[in-house]
């Protein structure tokens, strides 16, 4: 890493992107050079001035920055069924009128679960004051809820670069007829449903899924949420074909909508939760077929990979680089320091997915092929004598960094694997290792 803070695919893409200075600010926060300000994430005068005049360049967008590292990830979906999550995060709010949102897509290999890399995002800044047209009144390109159907269309540019299939997964808030409606064609849809809808037969989504038969019982772990402990469960699942109703309450624009949609209607519902916990049950949309229970299974498996873009969430705020911290007042330059920091928990979380070498992904994704006699010197120093203590990956993987950071962040080869936030304080840690290496040729 050089001193312009080239760290692998990350710094490339924000050199291609932006130049030196857009490197130089994704360097600073892999090192751990976070804070509330741009002075603390400068460290110094000077870089204090080089990340202002990057974030305040008129030349530089998060479109920019976005297309780029979009570019990178096309070119690893050959041949790949690529699952696409995208969700919606708030990075400054109110709590009255005003807020800035991200709305990002995340590309996974459906096969191995690796993280390939963003699709694409955008910042939704919103404004509540002033009278406005309802919002069951307004044209679907008046609503921000478009960006849900926009990011399908980013999603479809993954099969022109080569992907063999594209699932987009979504949460409630996709939950609108326009979500299958316009969704881009060749992509599926796979929506956690938030209403009740009307089928065009006369029935109701709940009561048919809870009419079909049972399909079979899988067990999986829940993972930990804010109010809900981490724990395995054994869920029921049941699916069956139907066909959604268009809404009749609408804007004038959906009358041209086709007057219903067809998807498969998937349930999972736990089955003796614990005493007290209010138990699973996601009822989901897909345009997927079902036809038994492996289908359904792996339908509730996409659903599952969800949580990724959660952790991604998670390493940009509180657990990571804390970008609610910053104290910059202008949205634009605010919202580039927010989607520096979206590429590096990107690339954090890509080595979380990667700690089992599953995808076989290269130590250039992540680092410079210059850094590998540093990498095998802090793995030495990191081994113990015992082989779940030796670094099983191969050296030029970026599974081999990731057990490295793993180590350095606190994990010793034992009781199970190493999470972002783990990975993300080895990493910060071994940036450390890596500027005073860098530093030894001067001494």
């Amino acid at each position: 890493m050089d001193e312009d803070g080239d760290d692998g695919i990350a710094g490339a893409v924000w050199r291609s992107a932006s130049g030196k200075r857009g490197a130089f600010l994704l360097g600073r926060l892999l090192q751990g050079c976070g804070g509330s300000s741009v002075r603390q994430l400068g460290v110094d005068r000077a870089g204090e001035m080089r990340i202002t005049r990057f974030i305040r360049n008129p030349r530089v967008s998060v479109e920019e920055i976005v297309t780029t590292a979009a570019a990178r990830t096309a070119g690893l979906v050959a041949g790949r069924h690529v699952l696409a999550v995208q969700d919606t995060t708030a990075l400054r709010d109110d709590g009255v009128h005003h807020s800035v949102n991200l709305h990002p897509m995340i590309a996974l290999d459906a096969a191995s679960g690796a993280m390939l890399g963003l699709v694409g995002a955008t910042v939704v800044e919103r404004d509540g004051t002033g009278g406005r047209v309802p919002l069951r009144l307004r044209p679907h390109a008046e609503k921000q809820s478009r960006r849900w159907v926009d990011m399908t269309h980013e999603a479809a540019k993954l099969l022109d670069a080569g992907a063999a299939s594209v699932t987009v997964v979504s949460d409630r808030e996709a939950d609108f007829f326009e979500s299958f409606a316009l969704c881009a064609a060749g992509v599926h849809q796979l929506v956690r449903a938030e209403y009740d809808r009307s089928l065009c037969d006369g029935g109701k989504l709940y009561a048919r899924l809870a009419d079909a038969p049972e399909l079979g019982r899988v067990s999986f772990d829940l993972p930990a949420r804010p109010g809900r402990a981490a724990r395995r469960v054994r869920v029921a699942l049941r699916a069956c074909p139907v066909d959604l109703r268009r809404p009749p309450r609408c804007p004038a624009d959906r009358a041209a909508l086709p007057a219903s949609v067809a998807v498969t209607a998937v349930e999972a519902i736990e089955i003796d939760p614990p005493a007290g916990v209010e138990p699973a049950h996601w009822r989901l949309l897909t345009t997927h077929a079902v036809q038994g229970l492996p289908d359904a299974a792996r339908i509730v498996g996409f659903y599952r990979d969800r949580w990724v873009i959660e952790q991604v969430f998670r390493t940009m705020k509180t657990k990571g680089f804390d970008v609610e911290a910053l104290r910059v007042a202008e949205t634009q330059p605010f919202s580039i320091l927010c989607v520096a920091a979206l590429v590096a928990a990107i690339l954090v979380m890509q080595m979380v997915r990667e700690r089992d070498g599953l995808a076989g992904r290269p130590l250039e994704d992540g680092f410079e092929a210059a850094d590998r006699p540093l990498l095998r010197a802090v793995c030495a120093s990191l081994e113990g004598r015992t082989q779940r203590q030796k670094n099983p990956h191969d050296p030029g993987s970026l599974a081999y960094a990731s057990w490295i950071c793993a180590r350095l962040g606190g994990w010793n080869g034992y009781y199970g694997k190493p999470g972002p936030i783990v990975i993300y304080n080895g990493l910060l840690q071994l940036r450390a290792i890596m500027k005073g290496w860098s530093l030894r040729e001067l001494v």
